[in-house]
């Protein structure tokens, strides 16, 4: 059975994630999504996450896109790699990941899995960043 795992903040739940999870789940036949940890939202994206991860967990699942759902690891971010072993890592089109530094850990691994760059979904439209500051303005009014 090929694996596919793909990860993601999943704040505000949208149409965009949705698509994110419908092109991962066609490389393979099981899907396990990552949902990060609070603390990693903060380290990476230098701002908390505005729900929390066990609502983020939640929301992914209740989705059903899926297979699996898990949260990251708190002290390692590679362990979920080394656990699962997925053949391919789908990353999102604007995600942020150190390719060199993942190909080694793969190896590290003894793990080839396959990493692929999923194609945007009307980023205009479906952008958490965006959403969050159109909500934001919205409760200013």
């Amino acid at each position: 059975m090929k694996k596919v795992m793909a990860f993601g903040t999943f704040d505000v739940y949208h149409k965009g994630h949705e698509n994110y999870l419908r092109q991962a789940k066609k490389l393979g036949e099981y899907l396990i999504a990552v949902v990060a940890r609070d603390k990693t939202v903060a380290i990476i994206k230098k701002q908390e996450a505005r729900n929390s991860e066990q609502e983020r967990l939640k929301n992914v699942k209740s989705d059903g896109l899926a297979d699996e759902v898990v949260l990251g690891d708190l002290k390692d971010r590679y362990a979920v790699i080394e656990k699962y072993r997925p053949d391919v890592i789908a990353l999102g089109y604007d995600q942020k990941v150190d390719l060199v530094e993942l190909k080694e850990k793969l190896k590290e691994f003894n793990l080839n899995a396959k990493i692929v760059r999923l194609k945007s979904f009307k980023p205009e439209i479906y952008k958490s960043s965006l959403i969050m500051k159109h909500e934001t303005c919205n409760m200013k009014q």
